[in-house]
């Protein structure tokens, strides 16, 4: 056998050693490579738990709450009386933010003296903007521990702080700002979904 003839058969040997440790090397990094991908995925329960919250709010009645879960997070909503609706203005000399000035605490269409879309129906995540407790509803009127000038609303009774019926903060309470009103919009006048916009801007 001539030298030419040994290094042909060298490069072709070559050849199909490094296509054959390609093709296993290929392999191996997706193997290793797709459960990892996969795992950067978010799970159904994942994807459930940031979903959107579709409600039906026809059954509630007028001063009722109604709790629901969106992102782990309580989202309340009240079907407001006209009672509780002609009271809110009558509060804005004695709240920090009557106005609802912070931007973050509500979508630019809830910036409004209901703080909500429809005006009778408040939507509100119900954490304290304080230290993150649950505030109670306080809907009556001028109850003992509260007050007489207590015109419903909402308690928090790990610090104190209150806020009214369309979520905003009273001055001199330890909560910094308002109630945080979520995304949301009326696919009909009877279903509410909480998580989106509607493409509202």
């Amino acid at each position: 056998m001539s030298d030419s003839d040994s290094n042909t058969v060298d490069v072709k040997r070559r050849r199909m050693l490094v296509a054959t440790t390609s093709v296993v090397g290929l392999a191996g990094t997706a193997a290793f490579a797709a459960p990892l991908l996969i795992s950067w995925m978010p799970s159904a329960r994942a994807k459930a738990a940031g979903a959107p919250v579709e409600v039906n709010i026809s059954k509630i009645e007028p001063g009722q709450l109604v709790r629901v879960i969106w992102r782990g997070k309580p989202v309340w909503l009240i079907n407001r009386s006209e009672q509780m609706m002609k009271d809110l203005p009558s509060l804005d000399s004695r709240l920090a933010d009557p106005a609802s000035d912070v931007e973050t605490q509500q979508p630019a269409y809830a910036k409004n003296a209901s703080r909500s879309r429809k005006p009778e129906i408040s939507v509100l995540v119900g954490i304290c903007t304080h230290l993150g407790c649950s505030p109670t509803y306080r809907p009556e009127v001028a109850p003992a521990d509260l007050g007489a000038d207590w015109k419903g609303g909402f308690y928090c009774p790990c610090h104190g702080s209150r806020f009214d019926l369309a979520g905003r903060v009273f001055k001199n309470v330890p909560a910094p700002t308002n109630l945080v009103v979520p995304p949301h919009f009326y696919k009909s006048d009877e279903l509410i979904l909480i998580g989106e916009d509607g493409g509202a801007v």
